[in-house]
């Protein structure tokens, strides 16, 4: 009986000093699992998970020390005051990380909250240039930002389309308005015509007024800046309106679930969008295996930014262990110079905390599918 009790002891400061072995890394994650959104948050929220899990699996070691990453999860509803709400939650939560938010519109204004903090955050999705342009050290992307997206779908529009009568609406988010305004400066040549500019909200569900002002102009192609909760009901209205027009739209709307959403106002070839991403040749591979393996951890199909958001959080991962430190002031220079080979392609970040050669994937959708056209750089 008393050898059993002298066990006793012992065994508690194995337990204790087991614990003192194994670091706690906290990752915090931020999209939105709430809302017209929430499809793509939670495509990312089990992105990242998967990315803890694997590296929680392969018993990850910083500085000789054996790790344990903790993913800490938070809904920002695509609302910027509950994205900064939930990014002071992450402050105080002490995380070692953040990876998101998903909108342009959540992102920005909690960015500042993360770097108040000292915070290293990398955007999966975010494709507002204001994002990495305000001067903070710890702000990264891994996708192409809207000069380069709405401005590559302006000059396709032109050159490849050839659209003349050019209608253009946007969600008067950050992102929307964003990729709007981009996709007109990329839309010049002889006799292209802005035949009108229309404005409705990322919470709407009626457009019967914009687009019957656009039916007057006669487009041949109508731009959105805005997401595919909203994109799909647009088809709809414009289907019974009578607008035959291509429609053209960013990474928002560019999802797998727009042909849900539209249902059959998705005319095969009609709908052309570009994706802030995407692979050539080997690395074709690489990002089908990950698909597999997600379906096979999730039991669903990538919507549209879990390879990112995985890569996101492995090349943090990789930042910590080339720094021996998991502190973010410590990992934040390796992660200014790092090379990392991610099922996204090859992961470089330029002065501003760009992805250097982004690259852009063109879809059109057929029979409800998405369909790839290109990948361009």
């Amino acid at each position: 009986m008393h050898a059993r009790l002298k066990l006793i002891p012992l065994a508690f400061a194995m337990t204790a000093a087991s614990a003192l072995a194994q670091q706690v890394v906290k990752i915090g994650h931020v999209g939105p699992v709430s809302g017209p959104n929430a499809h793509l948050g939670k495509d990312n929220e089990n992105a990242a998970r998967m990315a803890i899990d694997e590296l929680n699996a392969k018993g990850v070691t910083i500085n000789g020390q054996k790790i344990r990453f903790q993913l800490l999860a938070e809904d920002d509803g695509s609302d910027p005051k509950q994205g900064t709400a939930v990014a002071q939650k992450l402050v105080d939560a002490r995380v070692n990380g953040i990876v998101g938010h998903l909108n342009s519109g959540t992102t920005v204004p909690a960015s500042r909250i993360y770097h108040d903090a000292g915070l290293v955050q990398i955007s999966p999705a975010t494709t507002a240039p204001q994002y990495t342009r305000q001067g903070f050290p710890g702000a990264f992307r891994v996708v192409a930002n809207d000069s380069k997206l709405g401005g590559a779908l302006g000059k396709y529009a032109v050159e490849t389309l050839k659209a003349k009568n050019i209608a253009v609406i946007d969600d008067r988010t950050t992102y929307g308005q964003g990729v709007a305004t981009e996709f007109v400066k990329g839309a010049k040549g002889p006799g292209v015509r802005i035949v009108g500019k229309e404005f409705t909200s990322a919470t709407a569900t009626d457009y019967a007024a914009i687009l019957t002002s656009i039916r007057a102009k006669k487009p041949d192609l109508v731009f959105f800046g805005g997401m595919d909760s909203v994109a799909g009901p647009m088809l709809k209205q414009m289907k019974s309106l009578g607008i035959n027009a291509i429609f053209m739209g960013g990474d928002g709307m560019c999802t797998e679930a727009l042909g849900r959403l539209a249902g059959n106002a998705l005319a095969d070839g009609k709908v052309i969008c570009a994706e802030a991403g995407g692979v050539k040749g080997a690395q074709e591979q690489v990002m089908t295996d990950f698909r597999a393996r997600f379906k096979q951890k999730t039991g669903l199909d990538v919507q549209l930014y879990a390879p990112y958001v995985y890569d996101s959080v492995m090349v943090m991962a990789a930042a910590m262990q080339n720094a021996k430190s998991a502190e973010p002031a410590k990992y934040l220079p390796e992660l200014k110079k790092i090379k990392y080979e991610g099922v996204t392609g090859t992961i470089q970040f330029d002065g501003f905390g760009d992805i250097q050669n982004g690259a852009l994937t063109l879809f059109t959708y057929k029979g409800g599918k998405r369909t790839r056209i290109d990948v361009i750089r």
